[in-house]
């Protein structure tokens, strides 16, 4: 077995389209980043690089590079996939807490919860996805996520 961990964070901002999790969810603000800001998927890339020791996303992903610019997280979450089964495991289960002081999360928490099922290629159930508000944390013009990963022993390579 291998655990990974992962956290990201970005900075709303007026006039982006706000993805969580690869759902693009109502709201005023969009998360800055040097793609789609997508802070769930950037910290599950992580986790799930660092579970098999392959580095991290930047390492794959670079912001200094402009073919990135605006990039679907999922490209970045699917190279990391790749390094896991290469790496002869699965994902078991992850966990995630979302901090955030808006959007509410629990109106939209099972469809994320299914679309980072469906990238992963498990069920919801292997998916958990928590949201906390950063009270006194001062980080109210941000989001930030964390990240663990369970990975077992792939079936497939035995």
């Amino acid at each position: 077995m291998r655990i990974g961990f992962g956290w990201d964070s970005h900075e709303f901002k007026l006039g982006l389209p706000l993805k969580i999790g690869g759902v693009e969810l109502a709201h005023d603000k969009g998360l800055s980043g040097h793609s789609d800001g997508d802070v769930l998927l950037h910290a599950l890339t992580d986790a799930l690089l660092g579970a098999v020791a392959a580095g991290d996303i930047g390492g794959y992903f670079p912001p200094s590079d402009p073919q990135w610019k605006g990039a679907d997280s999922a490209i970045f979450l699917k190279e990391a996939l790749m390094q896991v089964r290469r790496a002869g495991y699965a994902v078991a289960n992850l966990d995630a807490t979302l901090i955030l002081a808006e959007p509410k999360i629990g109106p939209h928490s099972s469809r994320i919860q299914a679309r980072v099922a469906e990238l992963l290629g498990i069920q919801p159930g292997q998916v958990g996805i928590k949201a906390k508000t950063p009270e006194g944390m001062g980080t109210d013009g941000a989001a930030i996520a964390q990240v663990v990963v369970l990975l077992i022993p792939s079936p497939n390579s035995f």
